[in-house]
């Protein structure tokens, strides 16, 4: 029986036709480093709950950002399984606080437990309703503000793409070793 490759929605921003979970976030990160997509997706959500007021950003660049959010979040989806590949035993020295980010100790030495996490809690229908939401209110001046729990998926979605960073380093630093 062959297996069915679940469609990543890549092709649209990245010009790549589904490649592999884990090479769609290389890609992700060779668009958006990490500062700038966290910092983008803050923007977002804090202009999606002001409401009268829109993002002064180019709406070209937030639905490219949105599209190739998707697509990481479905990339994230497919890696929920992959429990152990890019475990580190040991953490890193003093000072740590900044490499870990928002992941805790356990999450920073197996990054996809974070995914995991989120997609026990979410579904990724869910996380793309949430970025769908956040965007189109983020675009637009409204009187009213997102409707559900916009709080929780945003907050795996942060935790996500520290975890996804940690991954793309760890596989650069895989191919170095061999």
């Amino acid at each position: 029986m062959k297996k069915k490759k679940t469609d990543l929605e890549s092709r649209f921003w990245s010009g790549r036709s589904n490649p592999s979970p884990a090479s769609l976030l290389e890609v992700f990160f060779q668009f958006h480093d990490l500062a700038t997509a966290r910092e983008r997706l803050n923007r977002i959500m804090a202009y999606a709950v002001q409401g009268e007021v829109r993002i002064g950003e180019d709406p070209s660049v937030v639905f490219h950002f949105h599209q190739s959010l998707r697509s990481f979040i479905l990339a994230g989806y497919g890696l929920r399984k992959r429990s152990g590949k890019w475990s580190v035993g040991t953490l890193p020295g003093q000072g740590s606080a900044l490499e870990l980010g928002s992941l805790s100790e356990e999450e920073y030495r197996d990054p996809v437990l974070v995914f995991r996490r989120a997609f026990q809690e979410y579904r990724p229908a869910q996380f793309l309703d949430f970025l769908a939401d956040v965007v189109y209110f983020s675009l637009g001046t409204f009187n009213n503000v997102p409707e559900g729990n916009i709080v929780g998926p945003y907050l795996h979605l942060c935790k996500m793409l520290d975890a996804a960073r940690l991954i793309v380093e760890r596989r650069a630093q895989e191919g170095k070793d061999q």
